[in-house]
């Protein structure tokens, strides 16, 4: 009853931005960049912040460093939204909220090098999964998926924070898609929505990892991560600006130049990772081993897309 009651609430909260959004033209429309062509509501990824919030106050406020980070990288990503900022202002919140998340994790305990190692994979992290939120479902489906696995991983192999968390957050992330993960979508996430997603997987997910000390559980983010990683090689060797916007990610190729449509390319990435987990959760013996295979595996066959259909691209 709890979480039907969550759900419902979400849903119509997520009613009431469609209202502010359609009144203060908070809209996105397509350019070049763009892999769609209507104009549609931006900005509706800010119910992933609702849900984390509504966990918040309704279990006895806990966790209050990371909602504190989540509300302050949240709302300098929605100003964004609405507005240009600047890039030395979002990277000093940005590094402040995950300064938060670090101290509710515990890290500053640890030597000085964990906190920079942090840093540089968190802030890359929340890059790629911003870079990669382009197409109707995506953000939304492969978040599914991992919020999947993690409350697997919670409730069977090692319980590292409260089941309600992610039992909330799901909410929130199932109410999204109802909007977004179809043909014609009705809102897209923003950088509030996919920055926001990508703290909360972050925070989930690090302690995870301190929690059992394995670094491995990393490849819940494998295919993103390959995706990312590979297209900022290929665009560095093509003598590219990588701080520019660009159509180059292979989920790109595949909606845009292959004529994919966005709902089966989604599918697509979400089924690959849980494969991927899926295959990881049975062999975690040799978790490490089994990580380098899986971005062995990945890497392989984003080059052997990209020699294959990239010409369609140029």
């Amino acid at each position: 009853m709890y979480y039907l009651i969550i759900l419902v609430l979400l849903f119509l909260a997520e009613l009431f931005y469609f209202r502010i959004a359609d009144k203060y033209n908070i809209i996105d429309k397509p350019n070049e960049r763009s892999s769609h062509t209507r104009i549609t509501l931006r900005g509706g990824g800010i119910i992933f912040y609702f849900g984390a919030l509504a966990y918040f106050l309704t279990n006895q406020w806990e966790y209050p460093w990371f909602i504190l980070a989540l509300t302050l990288i949240t709302f300098i990503s929605f100003v964004d939204d609405i507005r240009s900022i600047s890039q030395g202002l979002r990277l000093m919140l940005h590094f402040s909220a995950m300064a938060l998340m670090f101290y509710q994790w515990g890290l500053f305990t640890l030597p000085w090098w964990w906190i920079i190692v942090a840093l540089i994979v968190c802030t890359g992290i929340i890059n790629a999964y911003n870079f990669m939120d382009g197409i109707n479902g995506i953000t939304g489906g492969y978040s599914l998926v991992i919020l999947g696995a993690l409350a697997y991983i919670n409730a069977e192999i090692a319980q590292f924070v409260e089941p309600a968390l992610i039992y909330t957050v799901l909410c929130s992330v199932l109410v999204f898609c109802f909007f977004n993960f179809r043909k014609k979508a009705k809102c897209f996430a923003g950088d509030v929505g996919s920055v926001s997603i990508a703290f909360i997987l972050l925070f989930l997910i690090g302690k995870l990892i301190l929690k059992t000390e394995d670094f491995s559980w990393i490849i819940l983010l494998a295919v993103y991560g390959v995706d990312s990683v590979l297209t900022i090689v290929h665009r560095l060797m093509l003598h590219e600006n990588i701080g520019l916007p660009h159509r180059k990610h292979m989920y790109q190729l595949m909606a845009n130049e292959l004529k994919i449509p966005h709902v089966e390319v989604s599918l697509v990435y979400m089924f690959t990772q849980a494969v991927i987990v899926i295959g990881y959760i049975y062999c975690r013996n040799w978790g490490y081993l089994y990580l380098l295979c899986a971005i062995w595996v990945l890497s392989l066959i984003y080059v052997w897309f990209m020699k294959k259909y990239f010409r369609f691209h140029l």
